[in-house]
C-alpha cells in the first residue's frame, strides 16, 4: 500500500472551474478502492460546498504564518481531504483564481506560495499528523512550487507533477521571489528563475521525480513549439521522465444505461431505445421531428481552443445538407452572437443554446448521432469520452486526447472493430466539412453505424483504468 498525497488548487465537488477539479475529485477515489491511502491536500475557499465542515487538526507555522489544517472528506468516500485554512488569503468570495467579478486575485503568487509551504511541511510530516506520504502527486503551477521545496529537503517522498494544461504557468516579476522569501538556492537557469522571471510551473517542471499530463499524444505535443509556451525545450530534455495517462470519466455520472437526465434509458443491446432520446431532444429544441436526419451535437466553450470558429465557418453550408445541428455552450460574445444569428435564420437545422445546463448536456449526449469536438488542441478531453459510452459518434481533430481516445472509422478499423468515431488532422472548415459528409455517409448504413456505436459503447473510460496506470507510476518511482 503506498500513501499518497494529492496536492490540488481545486477539487470537484467542493470547488470546480475546470477538468484539474473533476481529476482531483474521482483519481484519489480510484486509487483508494484499490487499496491505497490517499489524502487530498487544497485550499480552504470560502467558495467550497458539498462537505460537512472542517475539523480542526493542527496549526503548521510557516513564513511568518500560522496557518491551521482542517480535516474533511470527499462526499460519499472516506477519502480525507486537508484544507489549509489562512483566512487572509483565502476566505473571499470568488472561485480559486478571479474574485466575484473575474479580476484575477492580485495576491495569487502569496496565496499558492503558502498553500507549497504547508504541502512541503504535510509531506515532510513536520505538521504533527504522524502521517507522512510516499509520493507527493502536484497538480498544475498552483503546486508547482512543492517538488522544488522538497528537493532541498532529506529522505524526501517521491514527487509526480501533472500538467492539465501548458498553457498556465503562474509566472510573476522576479522581485515576487525576493518578496515571498523563498530560498535563494532555488533561483536559477534550472530552477525557477525563467527569462528573468518567477516561474511557478517549472518547478513542478524542474524538479519533481516524474511529470505526467493527461494524454499520451500531448505528452509529446507539449515538447514542441506550437504547445510548450517556451518551455517545450525543457520538455524535451525531461522526455525519459515523461509519459501521459488519460483521465476517466464519472461511469456512475455518464452511463445510458442508468442515466435519470434522459428519457430513454439504453445499452448497446438495445440502441434502437436510442432514437426516443433524439425525438425528446428535437421537441426540446423546436427542431422537426426527423428520425432518420442525422443529428449533430457541441457542447463546450465557445473559444478559439476548441475549433468553434471552424464549425461557423461550416455553418452555412451544414444548412444545405439533410442533417440537424444542436449547440449548448457560452464563450466569447461575438460568437455567441454569430450562432445565434443562424439559428435565427434557420430554425428548423440549427438550435443554439447560451449557457450550461446539466440536464440538456446529457440529452445531446443521448440524442445526437454525432458529436463535434474540432479542438485546436485538447490535453484530454472529456466529452468525446462521454459521447462513445453514448454511441453517439464524436467527430474530432487529431489532437491531444482526442487522438487517443477515438478511433478513426476507416476500412481497416472497421474491419477489425476498433473504429469508434471520426478523425480529421487539419484544422480548417474544408477538413471538418468533409468529415462530417463522410458520418452522414456512414450514418446512411444501419447496420454498419450501430456496429460502429457498439464499438464505442464497449470501451473502457473508467477512473480505475487510469488509477492502474498511476499506480504502477508511484511503485516505478
Amino acid at each position: 500500500m503506498k500513501k499518497i498525497l494529492f496536492a490540488s488548487s481545486e477539487t470537484h465537488p467542493l470547488i470546480k472551474t475546470g477538468g484539474l477539479a473533476d481529476v482531483a475529485g474521482s483519481l484519489p477515489i480510484a486509487l483508494t478502492n484499490l487499496g491505497q491511502d490517499v489524502r487530498v491536500i487544497m485550499p480552504n475557499y470560502q467558495g467550497i460546498k458539498n462537505c460537512e465542515p472542517g475539523r480542526y487538526l493542527c496549526t503548521v507555522r510557516v513564513n511568518n504564518c500560522d496557518v491551521n489544517l482542517l480535516e474533511t472528506h470527499l462526499p460519499g468516500s472516506n477519502v480525507a481531504v486537508w484544507l489549509v485554512d489562512y483566512p487572509p488569503f483565502f476566505n473571499h468570495p470568488g472561485n480559486p483564481y478571479t474574485d466575484e467579478n473575474g479580476n484575477p486575485w492580485p495576491d495569487i503568487g502569496d496565496r499558492f506560495a503558502l498553500f507549497c509551504r504547508i504541502v512541503t511541511e504535510v509531506a515532510m510530516d513536520r505538521a504533527y499528523l504522524n502521517w507522512k506520504p510516499d509520493v507527493v502527486h502536484c497538480n498544475d503551477w498552483q503546486t508547482g512550487l512543492v517538488p522544488a521545496l522538497l528537493s532541498l529537503e532529506v529522505a524526501k517522498p517521491a514527487t509526480v507533477f501533472t500538467i492539465h494544461n501548458m498553457a498556465y504557468q503562474g509566472v510573476f516579476p522576479a522581485n515576487t521571489y525576493t518578496l515571498l522569501n523563498l530560498p535563494g538556492q532555488l533561483w536559477h537557469h534550472d530552477g525557477l528563475e525563467y527569462h528573468g522571471m518567477l516561474s511557478f510551473i517549472k518547478g513542478g517542471l524542474s524538479y519533481s521525480d516524474w511529470i505526467t499530463t493527461v494524454s499520451p499524444t500531448y505528452a509529446h505535443e507539449i515538447q514542441t513549439p506550437e504547445f510548450g509556451y517556451g518551455l517545450e525545450g525543457l520538455l524535451a530534455h525531461r522526455q525519459h521522465t515523461l509519459s501521459g495517462i488519460i483521465n476517466g470519466i464519472d461511469t456512475n455520472v455518464w452511463n445510458p444505461e442508468t442515466d435519470q437526465q434522459i428519457v430513454q434509458t439504453y445499452n448497446r443491446d438495445t440502441l434502437n431505445k436510442k432514437v426516443k432520446n433524439k425525438t425528446a431532444l428535437q421537441k426540446r429544441l423546436s427542431l422537426p421531428i426527423a428520425p432518420d436526419q442525422p443529428l449533430l451535437g457541441l457542447i463546450g466553450r465557445l473559444v478559439d481552443q476548441k475549433g468553434i470558429d471552424l464549425v461557423l465557418n461550416c455553418l452555412k453550408e451544414m444548412t444545405t445538407l439533410p442533417l440537424q445541428f444542436a449547440l449548448l455552450g457560452s464563450g466569447d460574445k461575438s460568437i455567441q452572437v454569430r450562432l445565434q444569428d443562424f439559428a435565427r435564420l434557420y430554425p428548423d437545422k440549427i438550435s443554439i443554446t447560451i449557457g450550461y445546463d446539466e440536464k440538456l448536456a446529457h440529452q445531446i449526449e443521448a440524442g445526437s448521432d454525432m458529436f463535434l469536438m474540432p479542438s485546436r488542441f485538447e490535453p484530454c478531453g472529456l466529452n468525446q469520452m462521454y459521447s462513445q459510452r453514448y454511441g453517439t459518434l464524436p467527430i474530432v481533430r487529431k489532437t491531444g486526447g482526442l487522438a487517443d481516445t477515438v478511433v478513426d472509422a476507416l476500412p481497416e478499423t472497421i474491419k477489425n472493430g476498433t473504429a469508434s468515431g471520426l478523425v480529421f488532422k487539419d484544422a480548417t472548415p474544408g477538413a471538418l466539412l468533409e468529415t462530417i459528409k463522410r458520418g452522414m455517409v456512414l450514418h446512411a448504413n444501419r447496420p454498419l453505424w450501430e456496429q460502429l456505436q457498439r464499438n464505442a459503447m464497449n470501451k473502457d473510460f473508467s477512473w480505475e483504468n487510469s488509477a492502474n496506470h498511476y499506480l504502477a507510476l508511484y511503485r516505478e518511482i
